[in-house]
Formats: structure tokens, sequence, C-alpha cells
């Protein structure tokens, strides 16, 4: 399975962002048992490279790591360089798109209008990112004249909401601090809360 089909069967990319590095490997465990198979690591997390590297060869056919926070050519090949199988970012930057594609990796560039939508899709982008997402009811709005277009909404989304969005027909979802809180102490307790938690976001999109 390529990793692009990986992302769009799965859909929901667990974003990990300012965690303390001794704590990601636990994280990635739980969230695996949880039924999460996609892990994002923010290159502007503490030791990020060495951490996508790290958790590519702990996870290596089980869970797929990328990069997110991709912000530059540079940022790019530095991820690709440390096994990350797709790259994120917040924005559109055409050069970053290029780099993920001329490297074979999975490119998810930032958009929020529809013209950047489409113009990252007609540069390549194999999905979308929309963020912030402002909700379901854009998604659907966006995905009227762009229905051919994967779109993964991010920003606000949780075991609530994420219903309506896949209803609205978004492809994958990016899930921050709804799911991975990076403000609480990781202890057994959060461990094994974080399972339930991604136990429920799996649920929630059956």
């Amino acid at each position: 399975m390529t990793p692009l089909s990986q992302i769009l069967q799965h859909k929901i990319v667990a974003i990990l962002r300012g965690m303390n590095p001794k704590d990601l490997v636990n994280i990635a465990s739980a969230l695996h048992e949880g039924g999460i198979k996609i892990i994002e690591v923010t290159l502007n997390s503490d030791e990020a490279l060495s951490l996508i590297e790290k958790l590519s060869a702990a996870f290596q056919n089980r869970m797929l790591v990328g990069a997110g926070t991709v912000l530059t050519v540079m940022d790019a090949r530095n991820a690709v360089a440390a096994g990350a199988s797709f790259l994120i970012s917040p924005t559109l930057d055409l050069e970053v798109i290029k780099a993920a594609k001329d490297n074979s990796v999975i490119s998810i560039p930032g958009a929020y209008t529809p013209t950047e939508v489409f113009t990252a899709w007609k540069n390549g982008a194999d999905i979308i990112k929309v963020f912030p997402a402002p909700g379901p009811d854009y998604i659907k709005n966006i995905l009227a004249p762009l229905n051919q277009i994967p779109i993964m909404p991010t920003g606000g989304i949780d075991t609530q909401n994420i219903a309506a969005y896949k209803n609205a027909g978004a492809s994958a979802y990016g899930i921050g601090s709804s799911l991975v809180n990076n403000k609480e102490e990781v202890n057994e307790l959060y461990l094994q809360n974080l399972i339930a938690k991604a136990k429920r976001f799996i649920t929630a999109i059956k």
C-alpha cells in the first residue's frame, strides 16, 4: 500500500507538536494501540528531525510518519532525509510542493481559498490541508466545484464534529490538541486516556 493510499484509508493524522522528546515513542505506541496509523511530527518541535528518524525506525510498516510545519525547501529536504513519508505545511509554497515530489514523498500543503486549493492541486499536491478549518459547511462548499481534490481539514476538529466533516466530503483529518494535548504530564493515566481518545476518533468516522 502506498503512503497516499494509507492516508486516504486511515484518514486521521495525529499531530505531535511540542511534546517532550522522551515521551514520543510512548505516545506513538498509545496512538497505535488506539487505532491511529499516521503521525505528524511538526518541525517546530524540539529534536523534530531525530524524532522523525526514531519513530520511522521504531514503527516501520506499522505507522506512517511524516513532518509538519514544513515551511521551506530546506525543511522539506531535511525531513525527507530523516525518513518522513509525507510533508505537511500550514501554507502554500509551490517550491515546497516541488521538493516533496522531487523526493517522492506525499505533499500536503496548506490552503484556504478555492483558488489556493486548486493552485496547490494543479502544482502536484496529493492532498490539500484546509487550515484553519472554519467548519464542515465550508469544506462542503469548497468541494462542490472541486470534488476531485482530496481535502484534509485541520484545526478545531474533535470527536463531536469529525463526522460532520466526513459528511461534508473530507478525505482525511489533521487532529492536534483534541487528541494529543502537549500541556499535560505524560504518565500512565495520560497514555490510557490517549488510547481511549484515539478509539473514539476512529469510531466517530466509521
